[in-house]
């Protein structure tokens, strides 16, 4: 009997962690887009208590994917999402994450986390020192503009969609900055349109780890739960938020950084003989 007690207690235990930590995540994808799919994966190994990194991988990649739509309905509605560029994002991108996803799975786990600490770092870093674009600098997908945007959009989803399905994450952390560089999108625009992005590349991934068995079923639909309270507040505050681009891009930078050197500190420290 005791036994079972304690059984019991390690479950509520980790569907509490898991529901909390999906909530974080879905408030942080409805607020800034992508930091969501950077949170999910530390989470799931270090709160969750997920042992396996692969494992960890292939579960937020379905749970971001599902909260990124819940939150999309809502970007969608407020007219933060420019449909012709994020469907060309996501489209080159796919065929990324699916390359990127083969790899990644037949990498050693330690050192994808570490490797994924520092891309994080590196990406905020660079955020933080781009001048932030003007809504006049945004020119739509469109006929006149194709001949310029298509190649532009198309490299930068390609190579964002692969180191998304390499490091098993939504993406969204590349995806914002990637529309930025590519389209020259606002940063409010940028976090809407991410989200098609994000929910295509981690359903593409996932897919990839579903089919080698490498994700934990229960866990992703108590985090798909918590995500969709979560998102329902982050989108909210994105509102808020949206006369402020310089303050929500230093936000989804400095929360980056932040959960890029713990990730780095964890993933460095089973690597020292």
């Amino acid at each position: 009997m005791a036994g079972q007690a304690g059984t019991g207690g390690v479950i509520v235990g980790h569907d509490t962690a898991a529901a909390l930590s999906g909530s974080l995540v879905g408030f942080v994808l409805g607020l800034v887009g992508g930091g969501g799919s950077i949170l999910a994966v530390p989470l799931l190994v270090y709160v969750v208590g997920v042992a396996s990194p692969h494992v960890a991988i292939g579960t937020s990649a379905i749970a971001v994917a599902f909260s990124a739509l819940a939150n999309l309905v809502s970007h969608a509605r407020a007219g933060h999402v420019r449909w012709a560029c994020a469907s060309v994002f996501s489209l080159a991108g796919m065929m990324g994450a699916f390359l990127g996803s083969a790899l990644g799975k037949n990498f050693d786990g330690q050192k994808l986390l570490l490797l994924f600490g520092i891309l994080m770092i590196v990406i905020a870093i660079v955020m933080l020192r781009r001048k932030p674009t003007s809504d006049s600098d945004f020119k739509p997908l469109c006929r006149e503009t194709a001949r310029d945007l298509l190649p532009r959009l198309g490299g930068m989803g390609v190579a964002v969609g692969a180191l998304s399905g390499f490091f098993g994450i939504g993406g969204g952390f590349l995806i914002v900055p990637g529309l930025i560089a590519s389209a020259r999108m606002p940063m409010v625009m940028a976090v809407g349109s991410s989200l098609v992005s994000v929910a295509a590349f981690g359903l593409t991934t996932a897919a990839s780890y579903a089919w080698s068995g490498l994700i934990d079923w229960r866990v992703a639909g108590i985090f798909i739960g918590g995500g969709l309270l979560g998102g329902v507040a982050g989108t909210a505050a994105c509102g808020r938020l949206a006369a402020s681009k310089a303050a929500l891009t230093r936000i989804f930078a400095s929360l980056v950084i932040c959960v890029g050197l713990y990730v780095v500190v964890r993933g460095f420290l089973p690597l020292i003989p």
